[in-house]
């Protein structure tokens, strides 16, 4: 099975966005474990939300675009990971260890859909 780990950090703390050389190397090492036994499939962090922009799409109306930063969030989804797990409670025990590398973050782990999951078109 696959997850989606997306991890949310304060938006306004400069140093969510500024990584200290320590963190780099435990994130590193991490993240080369988590591809050489094969958890890890792919793993990014993204920019703040000020280089970003929401596109919504209404229900009966148009669809609207805002530019970041996005003011009304504290917490924006700073990165996200998708790896392999027998199930989501490995899944979670993963999505622990990754937290544990922070020292304040939220991670949502979700199950991705697999094609195979989808009911058969008729």
């Amino acid at each position: 099975m696959r997850f989606l780990m997306m991890h949310r950090l304060d938006e306004r703390a400069p140093e969510a966005w500024n990584p200290s050389p320590e963190f780099i190397e435990k994130m590193g090492a991490f993240i080369q474990e988590s591809i050489d036994n094969g958890t890890l499939i792919t793993a990014e962090g993204v920019h703040p939300s000020e280089k970003g922009a929401l596109v919504r799409k209404a229900r009966g109306a148009g669809t609207s675009t805002t530019d970041g930063p996005f003011t009304e969030a504290k917490e924006v989804i700073g990165g996200f990971a998708l790896v392999n797990a027998k199930d989501r409670a490995e899944a979670v025990a993963y999505a622990r260890r990754y937290a544990d590398l922070f020292d304040e973050v939220e991670v949502e782990v979700r199950q991705v859909v697999e094609f195979d999951e989808l009911p058969s078109a008729v």
